[in-house]
This record gives C-alpha cells, sequence and structure tokens, in this order.
C-alpha cells in the first residue's frame, strides 16, 4: 500500500468542517472566513482528485490504489478503498460539483453560514467515501451518512415546505436501505467476509440471489429513483437551496445506478438477468411517463427534476442490457446527466436569486437583457435534449445501440423519451427566454456576474469536452466493462450448464 490518496481526498473535507466550527468573531467575519475555509478546502481536494485522475491506468480491469486496514479482523471486516475505471470518474464528479457548489451559494446562503459550509464538505466526504469503498460495511456506512448532511441542507435551507420535504426525502431513501442491510447481513453470513472484489466473484445460489436481488433494489431503486418511488425527489428539488439541488441531481442520483453496476450485476448475475424484464418496464414507463408530467410543469426546479427521473429511466435501461454498449452508454450518462442536470439547477437559481420566483410564466424575453445567460440556458438546454457534440448525446446513442441488441420495443420506447424531453426543454427555453419584455423588474435584470462566469465555465467545457471528444472518458471504464459482461456471461452460461445437468 502506498501513500493513501483515497483516504487523503475522502477525510480532507472533514479537517476543513474542524477549521470552520473552530472560527470565532462577529457574524459577517465568521460567514466570511467559512465561506473560503470551504473553499480551498474542497479545491485542493479536487487537485488531489486530479492527481488520481492522471495516474489512473486505463489498462486495468482491477482495483487501483487501493488501502487496506484490519478493522474489525474477527468478523472479516476491513477499511478498505480503492477505485476502478467505473468509480474513479464519479469521485471526479464529486470532487469537481463540490467546490461549484460553495461558489453558488456565496452570496444567496446569508443564515448560518458556518453550519453551511461544514455540512457542504461533510457530505463531500461522504460521496468520495462510497464511491471508494472496498468494504460492504464501509460503503453502506457512507451510502446512509450522505443522508445527514443532505437533510439538514434541505431542512434548514430550504423553502417553505422544506421539514415535509426533507422528511419524505429521508424516510424514503433510508426505509429502503434498512432492506439493504439485511441483504449485507446473509452475504456475510454465507461468504464470512465484506470484502467488494471477493463477493463479486462469489457465487450465491439462485434462490438466494433473487431475494438479495429485491433487497438491494429496494434501496438503489429509491435512489435513482425508479417510478414509481419517484415522488420524493421532485419535492426535494423544490424545496433545496440551488446548491442542494445541484449535489443531488449532480452527484446523488447516481448513487442507486452506481449501487446497481457494483453489486446487482457483477454478485447477482442470474437475479439480474431474471429480473431485467421487470427492470425494463419500470424504466420505460419512467421514461415516457415523467416526461409528459414535466410537459405540464409551471415551476421550473420541478420540470427539470421530472427530467432527471426520465434521463435516470435511460440509464437503467442501458445498465441492464449486459452488453457492452449499453453499459457504457449508462455510465456515460450518468457521467454526462451529473454535470448537465447540476448546471440547469445552476441556471434556475441565476434567476430565482434575482426575482425570488421558479415560475416559467415570471418570466419571458431574458436574452434582450441577459444575452450572457441565454447562451449558458441554451448550451445546458442542448445537452440535456441531446445534441450532438455535447455531453448528453453518446450516452443516448450508446443505450439505443445497447437496447437494440436486446428489443427492438426497448429501443424505441426508451428513445421515444429523447423526443418527449426535446419538447419538455425547447418549451421551457422558450417561455423564459424569448418574447418580449413586459414586467418592469426584468428590465432591470442583470446579466451573469464574473462569479457566475466561474460556476458556469468548468461545466460549458465539460459539456462540450464530453461531447467532442468521449472517448477520453469511456477509456477509463473500457476494461472495467469488458470484463464484468465477460464475468456475467460466464456466469449465466455455468448456470445454463448446471440447469442441464441437474435436468
Amino acid at each position: 500500500m502506498g501513500f493513501p490518496l483515497l483516504s487523503l481526498i475522502t477525510w480532507l473535507p472533514m479537517v476543513g468542517v474542524a477549521v470552520i466550527l473552530s472560527i470565532r468573531g462577529d457574524e459577517k467575519t465568521v460567514a466570511s472566513n467559512a465561506r473560503w475555509t470551504a473553499l480551498w478546502t474542497s479545491l485542493i481536494v479536487l487537485v488531489i482528485s486530479l492527481v488520481i485522475w492522471v495516474k489512473f491506468d486505463r489498462s486495468e480491469a482491477g482495483f487501483q490504489f487501493v488501502e487496506n486496514v484490519a478493522w474489525l479482523p474477527e468478523y472479516k471486516v476491513g477499511y478498505k478503498m480503492g477505485i476502478d475505471g467505473i468509480s474513479v470518474l464519479f469521485v471526479l464528479l464529486s470532487t469537481v460539483l463540490t467546490p461549484i457548489c460553495i461558489l453558488a451559494s456565496w452570496e444567496s446562503i446569508q443564515t448560518k453560514v458556518r453550519e453551511f459550509m461544514a455540512a457542504f464538505l461533510i457530505l463531500e466526504t461522504m460521496m468520495v467515501g462510497m464511491f471508494c469503498a472496498l468494504d460492504f460495511v464501509v460503503f453502506y456506512m457512507f451510502f446512509e451518512a450522505v443522508l445527514i448532511p443532505m437533510y439538514l441542507i434541505i431542512g434548514v435551507w430550504g423553502g417553505p415546505r422544506r421539514v415535509y420535504a426533507a422528511v419524505k426525502f429521508f424516510l424514503f431513501t433510508l426505509t429502503g436501505s434498512v432492506l439493504m442491510l439485511l441483504a449485507l447481513l446473509a452475504m456475510w453470513l454465507m461468504a464470512g467476509t465484506t470484502d467488494i472484489p471477493t463477493l463479486m466473484h462469489t457465487h450465491f445460489p439462485l434462490g438466494m440471489q433473487k431475494w438479495l436481488f429485491l433487497a438491494f433494489f429496494a434501496s438503489f431503486a429509491v435512489k435513482v429513483p425508479m417510478w414509481p418511488v419517484h415522488t420524493w425527489l421532485p419535492d426535494a428539488h423544490v424545496e433545496a437551496p440551488t446548491a442542494g439541488s445541484v449535489i443531488l441531481a449532480g452527484v446523488l442520483l447516481k448513487m442507486g445506478a452506481y449501487g446497481f453496476i457494483r453489486f446487482s450485476i457483477p454478485m447477482l448475475p442470474d437475479a439480474s438477468a431474471y429480473f431485467a424484464p421487470f427492470i425494463f418496464t419500470l424504466s420505460v414507463v419512467a421514461v415516457i411517463y415523467t416526461s409528459l408530467v414535466a410537459l405540464a410543469q409551471e415551476d421550473m426546479k420541478k420540470l427539470i427534476a421530472y427530467s432527471s427521473v426520465a434521463h435516470m429511466g435511460v440509464v437503467t435501461i442501458g445498465l441492464f442490457t449486459f452488453n457492452e454498449q449499453g453499459i457504457q452508454g449508462g455510465l456515460f450518462m450518468m457521467l454526462s446527466h451529473g454535470v448537465v442536470s447540476a448546471a440547469l439547477f445552476l441556471i434556475v437559481g441565476v434567476v430565482y436569486d434575482r426575482i425570488h420566483s421558479r415560475e416559467i410564466a415570471r418570466y419571458g424575453g431574458l436574452a434582450d437583457r441577459m444575452p450572457g445567460y441565454a447562451f449558458a440556458f441554451m448550451l445546458f438546454a442542448m445537452a440535456s435534449v441531446g445534441l450532438p457534440g455535447t455531453a448528453g448525446f453518446v450516452g443516448e446513442f450508446l443505450v439505443i445501440l445497447g437496447a437494440l441488441q436486446v428489443n427492438f420495443w426497448l429501443a424505441l420506447l426508451g428513445g421515444a423519451g429523447m423526443i418527449l424531453g426535446a419538447a419538455y426543454t425547447l418549451y421551457l427555453y422558450r417561455r423564459v427566454i424569448f418574447g418580449r419584455l413586459t414586467r418592469d423588474d426584468l428590465r432591470a435584470i442583470l446579466d451573469l456576474s464574473p462569479r457566475e462566469w466561474a460556476v458556469f465555465a468548468p461545466l460549458i467545457v465539460l459539456t462540450m469536452w464530453m461531447g467532442i471528444y468521449p472517448s477520453s472518458f469511456t477509456g477509463f471504464w473500457d476494461a472495467s466493462v469488458a470484463a464484468m459482461v465477460k464475468q456475467h456471461t460466464a456466469a449465466l452460461l455455468e448456470t445454463t450448464k448446471l440447469a442441464g445437468v441437474l435436468h
């Protein structure tokens, strides 16, 4: 074990938390120092994660930068960290979005600033730790601990119905996770270890696999969120502060899909294949139904929240095709959605900070007064639609390609969401940006400030980079996805042979 880089980026934000909580002085001084401490801490974490990104060996399918410390040796539970091609980019996504969220909250958060910044750094620790964990118990602890700072961010700094939204978010996500804990215990009793790489190569009986899959599904489906357990998401987004919505859409929704790709598919291959039609059905319903619901929304945040459910439905279709194109497409969509949906929530936050309204009908004609804002909004709207040359296109194209190998109708219905997505996104853009300026307060509205350009600049670069040069991202998980597909196919063949011998 070399230098513990993964532990450093996981726990360094907690050092920032300790510094923030130790700040003393008048309220204005404390708030200013808390903001700068949080920003510099998150930027240092980002730089270290970029070092990991540069040093990562793309040709290796296994886990790298592995750290292993005995924690509960008598139960074969250890503090084990490591990343592969799948998790490395989600670690980077978490460390990129955190300083962006802190910068976006610079002026909008004026009450309990110290506590807000501390909550965000704690959230960063939990997100990064979850993507790096290679022990099931450690993973579960990080996976659940994410709920606490997010609950506080929504419940303390949210909108008028923030307490209702925070409690709903907490109860939905916690209920499913209790079943995952039972599944974890069952796997530990069977395999005698909670080591994730070992469990990935442990063969569980088919009957047990089905029950384990359903227990995992209860937890991961809520986090994705899949239809019909998605109802907490629009409420959470509407009531959360802008930065809360950014991290919720950008990273937290990816935790459920990451759970499927890290646990359900490699550890429970037979059950995954058995339940794939069920997943496809729910995903297609999510894609079409939530797209239609998005068309009917009058609140900008709710529209984008429902679009997130539709996009994540396409992700789950891709992951459960069990072929390289589908899984690659699902992973690419997770990454691109993390960037684009985060940017769209920031877009809403810009006008909300000025006018204090999210109603679509409240706006119109902003292109006249805010040309820079109109350009940024257009770029992210086109990426959300999946315009070629932007981040949204590559993932959708690969998912359709993977779905075609499974079923033509699956590809067609999954693709229908993209047409509906274009409808509600362009509808939103037209009503907010075009038309005539009729309201006096809109005539005096100011375009993006230098701080807001600093927030959007990295997201604009990533959106174009992912669309123009996608192989610089897919190259990271090529080896891992190929190994996963090979292992999944071999496991299904083994089960088929065994069934033939028994008959």
